[in-house]
């Protein structure tokens, strides 16, 4: 990857790192999480540090702080499977959504001490780490709150367990070869389409109806914000499929760069920021439900 490339890439997993994840977390109703959510620049702030040191032993320690925090919340998973005992497509997506990060916390402390984990090279490893904040937290997170909210849509069904799915497959493809990647890439992308669909068709239009934000009053710009989501997903995930098609059969395809600057900053700020802000204002927080 060029400079210009990194730099994006590191904005974008600051935003993973400092918004995008305690916006989620707000949204999850497990015991514990709104402790970790209050502690979590605690593991964020020394994260983002990381990002701009050169690589070494004080960028790897900052990192490790990191992975702590996402391995904490990956702890919470296997949790709330024995308080819950469901494997319901909507638990299977927060399930998901609790571990991703972990990863994404794995990778980071790999590439800040500049070790080739599992043979894969630095770039592959730096990008990892936004695709297990938006892909593997956000998305499946998305999928399962969509699931919850159209209870009597197959459609919604099948994008909660298609997301994670999805993202599984992709991990998977790391290890096993571009085509295994691809197949990946198709199952994350319908799970997608699906979660976009379903959004636009259904919840945009309770949008403007449905959750004050507090105080009693509606927030008339929610339905855009789901819109907005929906209408990104349709074209990043077209070209995260572009791209893995490409990688696997050497056809022309975007580059890193490109994916980046299109696919990343789409996914990052049209799906993840707008669909987390929409669904923060349809519906209080469970730990205001707990007041």
């Amino acid at each position: 990857m060029g400079r210009g490339t990194e730099e994006l890439v590191d904005l974008l997993v600051l935003l993973g790192m400092g918004a995008v994840i305690p916006l989620g977390l707000a949204l999850i109703d497990e015991p514990g999480l709104a402790r970790l959510r209050r502690l979590w620049p605690l593991a964020a702030v020394p994260g983002a540090l990381s990002l701009w040191l050169p690589r070494g032993p004080l960028a790897t320690g900052s990192a490790a702080c990191y992975a702590l925090g996402t391995l904490a919340l990956a702890a919470h998973a296997p949790l709330r499977l024995a308080r819950t005992r469901s494997l319901a497509p909507p638990e299977v997506a927060v399930l998901t959504a609790l571990a991703a990060p972990a990863v994404a916390g794995l990778a980071l402390v790999a590439e800040r001490s500049g070790h080739e984990l599992f043979g894969f090279d630095l770039d592959i490893l730096a990008l990892t780490v936004p695709h297990f904040h938006y892909a593997g937290f956000t998305a499946a997170l998305v999928a399962g709150l969509v699931c919850r909210a159209v209870p009597d849509r197959p459609a919604g069904r099948w994008a909660a367990l298609s997301v994670p799915t999805g993202t599984l497959l992709v991990l998977g493809g790391y290890f096993v070869g571009d085509w295994a990647e691809l197949a990946g890439a198709a199952v994350l992308t319908a799970g997608m389409w699906l979660v976009g669909l379903l959004t636009w068709r259904d919840l945009r239009v309770r949008g403007g109806t449905g959750g004050d934000g507090g105080g009693g009053r509606r927030w008339p710009d929610t339905r855009v914000l789901l819109g907005v989501s929906a209408a990104v997903l349709a074209v990043t995930m077209l070209l995260a499929l572009w791209w893995a098609l490409g990688e696997a059969s050497g056809l022309p395809h975007p580059t890193l760069g490109w994916m980046a600057a299109t696919h990343g900053v789409g996914n990052a700020l049209g799906f993840a920021l707008c669909s987390l802000l929409a669904w923060r204002r349809l519906a209080p927080s469970p730990q205001e439900n707990a007041r």
